[in-house]
């Protein structure tokens, strides 16, 4: 098992580097750049003129090739872990990024703690009860929240906020919160809001993972293990956690690897909808402007995850799975 965990870490330097200048690349490869960008959204009011638009080039770096200006980006991670600077915001991308991975990590744990409550008890009993009104139901509201959009789901729960429990819809805290410091009443008023992204995000997630534990627990039930063990005399509830479902819990481990990469930079549409101050929006703001360090720095971050993600899903399956072994 060490040499397996050795041989994945060294993986992950030449997949991350790999990964780093594709991005870059990517970032890069529309037409123009952010001043150019920037030039666009100013035409109305005169724009920028050539020699103001030489010297921004020459401060922000613009003007260098592409190898150059990655050297100096990547390196400077490395080296001091500054991110660069956005040029948007002219403030360095690490000021701006780790309030908002903060509140984008409390929201993911939250919402992979929903998908766990709501999934496992009702994939296990639409497996051991199936074909019966819970299995029907379950299945119907499984579809349905696939079916739904999630962008669609938070504004129809938003609306019946604020139609119905006249709460403040937008964001994690009501408007006379916002800049405050923390409070208990704040804490509350935050537990309040917080709970409508976690239901959003997580639904489609939940009505997921119902279907695949469902269908893996009825492959296991009938196993010839589980015969054996109920002929010896087992209960049915310990011989159905014991055997069946630790075995099927393997698509719960397994989504370790691609819930922390989706809850950080996914559900942009969810975040923007709902006004949650998480890496999502600040994301999409910085590709549409071609702020490369930030964009890059996020979707860099977002690949680390995904390499951490996949790591971490396969040790604990190694660990829960028997039957999986790193030779």
């Amino acid at each position: 098992m060490l040499g397996f965990i050795y041989r994945r870490i060294l993986y992950m330097i030449p997949t991350v580097f790999l990964v780093s200048v594709v991005t870059f690349l990517i970032v890069q490869l529309p037409p123009g750049d952010y001043l150019d960008t920037l030039a666009a959204e100013l035409s109305d009011s005169g724009g920028l003129d050539s020699g103001t638009m030489l010297l921004l080039r020459e401060q922000y770096g613009l003007g260098q090739p592409f190898y150059v200006q990655y050297w100096k980006w990547i390196t400077g991670i490395l080296l001091e872990g500054d991110f660069g600077l956005s040029f948007e915001k002219n403030l360095p991308v690490s000021e701006l990024i780790w309030d908002r991975l903060g509140w984008t990590f409390a929201i993911s744990l939250m919402t992979l703690l929903f998908i766990w409550m709501i999934a496992l008890p009702i994939g296990i009993y639409s497996a051991v009860r199936k074909y019966s009104f819970g299995d029907y139901a379950a299945t119907f509201f499984g579809f349905i929240g696939l079916a739904v959009p999630n962008f669609l789901l938070a504004l129809v729960m938003m609306y019946l906020s604020f139609k119905y429990f006249g709460q403040s819809v937008g964001g994690l805290v009501s408007p006379e919160y916002i800049g405050e410091p923390w409070t208990w009443a704040k804490v509350v008023d935050l537990m309040q809001h917080i709970w409508m992204p976690v239901v959003v995000v997580g639904t489609s997630g939940a009505a997921a993972l119902i279907r695949i534990m469902r269908a893996n627990l009825l492959d296991e039930l009938y196993r010839p293990y589980v015969v054996t063990a109920r002929a010896k005399g087992m209960s049915e509830f310990q011989l159905l956690m014991r055997y069946p479902v630790r075995v099927a819990l393997n698509p719960f481990i397994s989504t370790i690897g691609w819930i922390l990469p989706t809850l950080v930079s996914g559900e942009i549409i969810v975040a923007v909808v709902m006004n949650l101050p998480t890496t999502g929006p600040m994301l999409l703001r910085a590709l549409l402007v071609q702020d490369m360090y930030l964009a890059g720095s996020l979707i860099l971050i977002v690949s680390l995850l995904t390499v951490l993600g996949t790591l971490i899903s396969d040790l604990l399956l190694a660990w829960i799975d028997p039957r999986i072994r790193y030779q």
